[in-house]
């Protein structure tokens, strides 16, 4: 149930529809948005949304959907189904164009492959037209969409006559012609002309006794008259009655096509019906796209559970001024089911209202909606407003009276299944009354468990929800000291109106607000003030924190990283040592064999004993000497200095001490200490580290060893180039070769850096740089996917890429 009647204008739904007829290609798809009503089924609204989906997904796609000639035959094949009737030649034509138009269509959502598009699969199944009829009009009608000449013998025969007796009666009005004007009978610049649908001669007036023939048609001056000569006349009768014989036979062919047509009219209407549907879903498609409308998740039972909704027509409106849009996150469930809004006027409040009325109405309309993907959204059976003036002098009723009448009707029909919506309640008569008579009324609604979003300005009711299972309170964000409004909610708390901040900005006299000061008591007009201001720092300490949170989780996988990285190369060194030891005890083994083959030729060459027993004592010798710088002599081998975990005793570290990342060589000074952990700032770095990672140090002492000067270069290199790395890269001005290059070059970066989603702004235009980015995209390790950007901050001109 909707309340009031007006519902629609009040919360602008009938703008909606306008914007979404200017969609439609036909009348055909304008009829259902006219017929666009709100459905409680979850079924009925699940099917309606993912049509949509569906064809949001073609539009996507980038091969155009069959988009023109979508005419409504239904009229004409309605009149048809008497006996006797005939359809006219040029529905005969539009007949021809829209059945193309239908099997295009049909064909296009076929070709898509089963589990494309499922749902209008679906509807495109009910697409039953005969063969026979696309035979038959295929027959009757030309390329040019004329009936041709073989369309029954008769005809044919007709208009073979036609042709010879028009191409005879030319030739002899030409000769007529002819002579009139050389006896100079014919002014010098006319021709021969039609004139009632013969062909006749311009013959000035004096000389008209002068032509034998039927005078026609006179000029508006009287100088000229038309006549048809004589010699043509009979000729001109016979044309005349062939021309009617070829009329008496199209009706003959189109009577027999139309009893042809006649058993298959309930298909065809259906047909017509269907493309009806198509328009109308491809209008609904059209305006998600524009809007950035999506279909959210949707639950039989009742639930607001937006991220970042917007309202459709203030971002169009807001899109024509180059401005953007605030977005609207909002949360109601069983537990918190009443929103009691507050805050300054013109601060957004009543905007955040008529955004939950009018996205949950589009919604069980059937439209896509814009928000946020993986928001959810519930089912409710009614949707009540009050809103605006609804005075009514023929009723005699006041602009309060009417608000009552309202809240009356509220009470009265709402159920654990109803959403209302109440702008700036319990106004319209005396404060301390009227607030009264609203907490009650909100008190009893909230017993029903009606669920509602309430705009206000009163305390009680801000105490109200305060203390109360099931309702709470929402403030729309000021800046006091910019002195304007946020536009941004806030759960949790209460509002305050800022009423004078703002009449002081807009130069009420200061003496006023002294007085206003005074009677309403400084403290509560402070402490309005300083909440809401707390609200504001609090929002902005929970983005920084929020901010750190992201950078401590990003350094501590960089460092395990680096970590992994130092121990493969420790590996690696290990390996390459061992296989030179390999090779050189290879060598030594085979330098043995050769020598003993020597000492073997000497012996049996009978060489004196002392030279043999000196060759082997230098051999010896040799064999030792490359032994020893293999493996390095006592003397020679340096002992290879432990990297020490520090002991619980060491781990006495405290805010300023200069420490050492282990296993990287990195300086650092401890600027916070946790529990088991320490912030460590490395220049214009700051990470959380545990304990267990680092050692303690010396200032100025410390140096690089060995290998780790290496990875401690790189570590820098890596911190200079984090903290110069921007998410965004702008190709916008670029030629396609340089911007592919600067694209590659960033996306290397990306990887090595661990980012896991950046945007590639490259603008619109004629897609080119959009083309050659994603191309590069596709071809690139380490790509989890890319796409648009959500439509409001930019849509297809930017594209947005997640990394692995």
């Amino acid at each position: 149930m909707i309340y009031p009647d007006t519902f629609e204008e009040k919360i602008g739904f009938h703008h909606i529809r306008d914007l979404l007829s200017q969609q439609c290609i036909s009348d055909l798809g304008k009829m259902h948005i006219e017929g666009i009503r709100f459905s409680t089924g979850r079924e009925e609204i699940n099917r309606q949304l993912e049509e949509c989906n569906e064809f949001l997904q073609i539009l996507g796609s980038g091969k155009p959907f069959p988009g023109q000639d979508y005419f409504d035959l239904r009229p004409e094949l309605q009149r048809i189904r008497v006996k006797g009737t005939f359809i006219q030649p040029e529905e005969l034509i539009s007949l021809n164009i829209s059945l193309g138009t239908i099997l295009e269509c049909k064909s296009y959502i076929d070709q898509a492959g089963e589990g494309a598009y499922p749902r209008l699969q679906h509807i495109a199944s009910g697409i039953l037209v005969d063969p026979g009829i696309i035979r038959f009009l295929r027959k009757l009608l030309d390329d040019k969409n004329m009936i041709r000449d073989n369309a029954s013998a008769e005809l044919s025969r007709i208009r073979k006559e036609l042709r010879n007796k028009n191409s005879g009666i030319e030739r002899k009005i030409n000769q007529a012609f002819a002579a009139a004007k050389k006896a100079g009978y014919t002014p010098d610049d006319l021709e021969v002309t039609i004139r009632g649908g013969r062909m006749v001669l311009p013959v000035l007036a004096r000389n008209k006794r002068k032509v034998r023939g039927f005078i026609h048609d006179v000029s508006t001056t009287g100088q000229t008259v038309y006549i048809e000569p004589t010699e043509v006349f009979d000729i001109n009768n016979e044309i005349k009655d062939l021309e009617n014989s070829e009329k008496r036979e199209i009706v003959k062919i189109l009577t027999a096509f139309t009893d042809f047509l006649r058993p298959h009219l309930d298909e065809l209407l259906q047909a017509y019906e269907i493309l009806g549907l198509f328009d109308f879903i491809r209008a609904k498609a059209r305006f998600a796209s524009i809007t950035g409308g999506i279909k959210p998740g949707i639950l039989e039972s009742c639930l607001i559970d937006w991220d970042e909704a917007i309202h459709p027509l203030l971002y169009l409106s807001l899109r024509e001024r180059n401005r953007n849009i605030v977005p609207l996150t909002i949360r109601l469930d069983h537990m918190q089911r009443i929103l009691v809004i507050s805050g300054p006027n013109a601060g957004g409040k009543s905007v955040c209202l008529k955004t939950a009325g009018l996205l949950q109405y589009m919604l069980q309309c059937g439209l896509l909606v814009p928000m946020k993907e993986g928001s959810r959204a519930g089912i409710f059976k009614d949707i009540f407003m009050d809103i605006g003036d609804d005075q009514s002098l023929e009723n005699d009723l006041s602009t309060y009276s009417s608000h009552l009448s309202n809240i009356r009707y509220f009470v009265e029909h709402a159920t654990h299944r109803t959403l209302f919506l109440i702008d700036e309640f319990g106004t319209g008569t005396e404060p301390q009354l009227g607030g009264a008579i609203a907490e009650a009324a909100l008190e009893e609604l909230n017993n029903i468990q009606a669920w509602g979003v309430v705009t206000t300005h009163y305390a009680n009711l801000k105490l109200l929800a305060d203390n109360t299972q099931g309702i709470m309170n929402g403030a729309m964000l000021f800046d006091s000291k910019k002195m304007k409004p946020l536009f941004r909610l806030k759960t949790g708390k209460p509002g305050s109106s800022f009423a004078f901040e703002i009449a002081r900005q807009i130069g009420l006299p200061e003496a006023i607000l002294q007085k206003a000061s005074q009677k309403s008591g400084k403290k509560q007009a402070d402490f309005d003030k300083q909440l809401q201001q707390l609200e504001t720092e609090k929002e902005e300490v929970r983005k920084e924190r929020e901010k750190y949170r992201v950078s401590d989780s990003f350094f501590a996988e960089l460092i395990e990283k680096y970590e992994r990285l130092n121990e493969a190369l420790e590996n690696e060194r290990e390996h390459i040592l061992n296989q030179a030891r390999m090779e050189a005890g290879e060598l030594i083994r085979s330098s043995n064999r050769m020598i003993e083959k020597t000492i073997r030729d000497i012996k049996e060459g009978r060489a004196e004993k002392e030279k043999t027993q000196q060759a082997r004592k230098e051999l010896r010798a040799y064999q030792k000497k490359i032994q020893e710088s293999k493996t390095g002599t006592p003397k020679a081998k340096k002992k290879k200095k432990a990297v020490q975990k520090p002991s619980a005793s060491d781990r006495n570290f405290r805010k300023g001490d200069t420490v050492k990342l282990i296993h990287h060589n990195t300086l650092g000074e401890i600027i916070d200490i946790r529990d088991t952990s320490a912030i460590v700032s490395t220049g214009s770095i700051r990470f959380h580290i545990p304990f267990m990672h680092l050692e303690k140090v010396t200032p100025g002492k410390e140096k690089p060893l060995g290998m780790h000067k290496k990875y401690g270069s790189i570590v820098d290199d890596l911190n200079t180039k984090l903290s110069h790395f921007s998410l965004d890269l702008d190709l916008r001005g670029m030629r396609a070769e340089e911007a592919l290059a600067a694209a590659g070059r960033y996306i290397d970066d990306a990887l090595l850096l661990s980012v896991k989603e950046v945007r590639i702004i490259h603008g619109k235009g004629d897609g080119i740089l959009r083309s050659v980015v994603r191309d590069m995209l596709s071809q690139t390790e380490g790509i989890a996917g890319y796409g648009d950007e959500h439509v409001e901050k930019g849509g297809s001109g930017i594209t947005i890429v997640k990394l692995k």
